[in-house]
């Protein structure tokens, strides 16, 4: 086991012990989230962070906040910035649900 796997480990233990149950899946949605993200934005980089690699191709740049809405509930997702070019996760959707419902009535 990594240390970085390790220290998530215990992250997801002590969200599970500090969360109200009804916030719970919600809380969990944005851990996967901001994993899955991570990893993707490695493969984009060609290294991951704080990594030093001849392959790399882009760094990082940050992240930006926003606001996801799912069933579970609400879920404030940490978005990577990238120094060139852009990024935006393929899970995410780029409206909202109330703006794709107004446009499905139009």
């Amino acid at each position: 086991m990594t240390k970085e796997t390790i220290s998530e480990t215990a992250a997801l233990k002590a969200l599970l012990s500090e969360t109200s149950d009804h916030q719970i899946l919600a809380e969990m949605l944005g851990f996967v989230a901001d994993r899955l993200m991570a990893l993707d934005v490695d493969q984009l980089c060609g290294a991951g962070v704080h990594e030093r690699s001849a392959g790399r191709v882009n760094h990082r740049n940050g992240y930006r906040p926003r606001r996801w809405e799912t069933r579970a509930g609400t879920v404030d997702a940490q978005i990577p910035k990238l120094r060139k070019g852009t990024y935006f996760p393929e899970f995410l959707e780029p409206r909202r649900a109330s703006e794709k419902a107004m446009t499905a009535v139009i």
